[in-house]
């Protein structure tokens, strides 16, 4: 098989490229565009893997000449700050949901299979467990971010349809865990970065209890591979989470590895207020296992950012 991965430089495709061993693939060629000028991503690479890098961006180039030699494509260039969305919706949607689309179409005009990262943001419902057969009303994105994905889901849909894209769309929880790209603008990460800086960690008041889905990078990574190895290109929506942990919960596994972690409860409204239990059930019915944990991925982000043993890390 021949892999492409855009947005390859990224949290989880720099986990993801660094995971690659000699034999798996034909060609694996890495895209992106640099616009987070993440060059450490492409340091010590595994030797023997035949990698291939291009600097393109995804809304610009050629992608049917780029792509020409693809089997099957990541998709992961993406605006992923929903955070930051809010102001930009133009661009957001410009990149996650026309940059989509783009990459899809060659897939579908040459017969690559394609993988779609889209997000549980899209989950806007409170107080029941959801999965990925629930009512349309429960889907509410929060973000412009979770806007242009469940937007994109459903183009993707269309397109198989209309022109045969064998695909699939995952809703990935919110990522933790550690990579040479790693980012530092969502829950667990941020906070482990804060506490490690002996900065406080800002949490809305109400927030504590509430849950939400996450899911630890080593289990992204190990996903996506499970995905290809099992052609699973059926055009369905999965969940894929690790768990559903409460802020509580990230908070006391933080304190664990630093006591002096403070926190301020604020009663501004905040980002991703509303509580999400979101069930991984199908696609582990599937065979996949996760392995993850919090307080693992919570305590191999410390060590790092500490340079606790040199910033060894654990994959189990």
């Amino acid at each position: 098989m021949r892999l492409a991965i855009t947005g390859a430089l990224g949290h989880i495709g720099s986990r993801l490229m660094h995971s690659l061993v000699p034999g798996e693939f034909e060609d694996v060629l890495l895209v992106d565009n640099f616009a987070t000028q993440r060059f450490v991503s492409l340091f010590n690479l595994p030797a023997g893997v035949p990698f291939r890098f291009v600097k393109a961006d995804i809304l610009e180039a050629d992608l049917d000449a780029l792509l020409a030699e693809s089997d099957a494509v990541i998709h992961l260039a993406a605006i992923t700050n929903a955070a930051e969305s809010f102001g930009k919706e133009e661009v957001v949607e410009r990149v996650n949901l026309d940059g989509t689309l783009r990459v899809a179409e060659a897939c579908a005009k040459k017969g690559a299979r394609f993988v779609f990262l889209s997000t549980t943001s899209v989950y806007g419902t409170a107080d029941t467990v959801v999965d990925e057969d629930c009512p349309e009303s429960d889907l509410k994105p929060q973000s412009p971010y979770a806007t242009s994905k469940l937007a994109a889901e459903r183009r993707l849909t269309e397109l198989g349809q209309s022109h045969g894209l064998r695909f699939v769309s995952c809703r990935f929880g919110t990522i933790y865990g550690t990579s040479a790209g790693m980012r530092f603008h969502t829950a667990v990460n941020k906070f482990c970065w804060q506490a490690c800086l002996g900065e406080a960690i800002t949490v809305w008041r109400t927030a504590l209890d509430q849950k939400r889905p996450y899911l630890e990078l080593g289990d992204a990574v190990r996903a996506l591979r499970f995905i290809l190895a099992r052609d699973l290109f059926d055009g369905r929506v999965y969940n894929v989470l690790t768990e559903n942990r409460t802020v509580r919960d990230i908070v006391d596994a933080i304190r664990s590895h630093v006591p002096e972690l403070r926190v301020e409860l604020v009663d501004a409204r905040i980002m991703n207020q509303l509580s999400y239990d979101v069930s991984p059930a199908r696609f582990r019915a599937l065979g996949f296992e996760y392995e993850g944990s919090l307080e693992r991925g919570i305590a191999n982000t410390v060590a790092l950012l500490r340079g606790v043993s040199g910033g060894r890390v654990v994959d189990k």
